[in-house]
């Protein structure tokens, strides 16, 4: 859908790469052509932001389904799609498909799949998605346990210039395991692996991007052991980036103490002292990324018996609240909340989009930041209510949204 005509948000709070300013942004033609004061010019559309955010809208970098009005709720205009769907995004007419289906109020940016039907094994045709659409190349809920392999796609992906994203859990380790080795598990009588199962994933996949000289990340890293590892390979130079999702810096294995499956994830979530890990990570800059990890599964996924459930959560909805938790407590600045939502992604996926400057995309988010709201799972907009936040109270709600300056109803 195209634009009609100029539009203008004035009188708003501007939430840039340089920091936060009083004023207004003004889309031409579906793309930001002025910020500031004075922006506002004869025959515009203008609303009136009242002294809320202005901010770019969320870019959702690795989602496992699309869910239109989860995410319109939490402010988010892309989404990139993991390749584990049914079938399989392994083939160049599948990643078309998705990458169109989405348009005209939401961009969907399908990543390839790595191997053929997300076997682990042989490469997929990834030079023919990417000009189907493909913006990366992931491993799926999976490792590439098999290091050749995984050596020849981050070669493949280095020649291509596209990130290749990896899901790091030694699957040797982790086997059947639903939750994390310790105390909580063992009480449970859970099937648990070790944490180290992720320091040990991401210890081998950075050594292998070191050779290939690609681009790496990882969509969540969980534990302390693993972020160190990605600190060190980030001073050494290495292309590597890491994501996590607000479940993991909010949450302990605490939260499975009733074998509550909504707290059932992939990975699954960690200690107390590595969910501090996360924080530390997020405020020094070892994690890039925060994703809703958007994975909807109704009862039959989620009412069974702990050890039976699938993992994931529906997490588009509460991303933009969570991520402002971390601004309430001093952790980030507005700018770097930002960053982590929309800007780092955007990046990553080669789209100019994700922050709010002169000539990027017109996907803009109007943003009432101290809103109170609980997080109830029968009212959510996501197609199933697998929440693990159901009861928490919230602060922080889209006002309005806005794909390429046309409203998204």
């Amino acid at each position: 859908m195209k634009q009609a005509r100029p539009l203008t948000l004035a009188n708003g709070r501007l939430v840039t790469p340089d920091g936060v300013r009083d004023g207004g942004v003004r889309i031409v033609d579906g793309a930001i052509a002025a910020l500031g004061e004075d922006v506002p010019q004869d025959g515009d559309e203008i609303v009136d932001a009242k002294g809320a955010l202005i901010v770019p809208g969320l870019v959702d970098l690795g989602v496992f389904a699309i869910d239109k009005p989860a995410f319109h709720f939490g402010g988010i205009t892309r989404a990139a799609l993991m390749p584990d769907q049914s079938p399989p995004l392994d083939l160049p007419s599948r990643v078309n498909y998705i990458a169109k289906s989405g348009k005209p109020d939401l961009w969907v940016h399908p990543l390839a799949a790595a191997t053929r039907g997300l076997g682990g094994e042989e490469l997929g045709e990834v030079a023919l998605m990417r000009e189907a659409g493909a913006r990366g190349i992931a491993t799926g809920r999976g490792w590439i346990a098999d290091s050749g392999v995984m050596l020849r796609v981050l070669r493949y992906a280095a020649m291509l210039d596209l990130v290749v994203v990896s899901h790091a859990e030694d699957s040797g380790l982790a086997g059947d395991a639903v939750a994390t080795a310790g105390e909580m598990a063992t009480r449970l009588g859970l099937p648990s692996a070790p944490a180290e199962a992720e320091a040990l994933a991401v210890a081998r996949d950075i050594a292998l991007a070191e050779i290939a000289g690609a681009r790496l990340h990882f969509r969540q890293v969980t534990t302390a052991a693993a972020l160190d590892l990605v600190r060190g390979a980030k001073a050494r130079g290495v292309p590597v980036t890491a994501g996590v999702t607000p479940a993991h810096f909010m949450l302990s294995d605490l939260a499975i103490g009733d074998f509550r499956t909504f707290g059932r994830l992939s990975p699954p979530l960690r200690s107390d002292d590595d969910r501090h890990a996360v924080v530390a990570a997020i405020a020094d800059g070892t994690i890039d990324v925060v994703s809703s990890g958007h994975d909807p599964r109704g009862p039959e996924d989620k009412r069974l018996p702990f050890s039976d459930a699938e993992p994931g959560m529906a997490g588009a909805e509460t991303l933009l609240s969570c991520t402002l938790t971390l601004v309430r407590d001093g952790v980030i600045d507005l700018p770097r909340a930002f960053d982590l939502l929309a800007g780092a992604p955007a990046r990553l996926l080669g789209v100019e989009a994700g922050t709010i400057r002169e000539g990027a995309e017109g996907d803009i988010a109007l943003v009432d930041q101290e809103k109170p709201w609980v997080v109830d799972r029968r009212k959510m907009e996501a197609t199933a209510d697998n929440t693990p936040f159901d009861g928490q109270p919230m602060q922080g709600r889209v006002l309005g949204l806005w794909k390429g300056g046309v409203k998204v109803d």
